[in-house]
């Protein structure tokens, strides 16, 4: 089902119709639920990534002064590891690159099962819809346009 609400998502966003995110519920790094409703009323910037992925580990400090920067204008990073991803792995991840940012574990492929290339990133507006699916590594005009959804949403 979840599988299947992120395709409809992402092929209704490549047509140019705005959809609504999927509101997961995965496990943080302490077992802890979040979900993606818990963040309503902000900008929420969902990145999916693996260790394994260089792409993905050389974005992570970009997304980091992304937070930092504009926490206190209501954004939210969230970034959610493969299901392929061994709890260990993350956490020496989220330890090394000094992640500021939720990381959750995607054990059952929720949302990583039809990523087609990683990283993915989903930015999610303030009212929970999807405004930019970002495939494969973020470059400086994607990391602009989600200044800009905080800015001015």
């Amino acid at each position: 089902m979840r599988f299947a609400l992120l395709l409809a998502i992402s092929l209704s966003f490549q047509a140019g119709v705005a959809a609504p995110a999927p509101d997961f519920m995965l496990k943080d790094l302490d077992g802890h639920v979040v979900r993606l409703s818990d963040y309503r009323g902000k900008v929420v910037v969902v990145n999916i990534w693996a260790t394994w992925c260089p792409r993905c580990l050389a974005e992570m400090p970009e997304l980091v002064k992304l937070q930092e920067e504009y926490k206190g204008k209501g954004l939210q990073v969230i970034g959610v590891s493969t299901a392929r991803e061994a709890r260990s792995k993350v956490v020496r991840i989220r330890s090394e690159l000094k992640i500021n940012y939720p990381l959750l574990r995607d054990t059952k492929d929720v949302l990583s099962g039809r990523a087609k290339a990683l990283p993915l990133t989903l930015v999610v507006d303030r009212n929970g819809v999807v405004q930019r699916i970002i495939s494969g590594i973020l470059e400086p005009e994607d990391l602009e346009s989600i200044r800009q959804l905080c800015d001015f949403s």
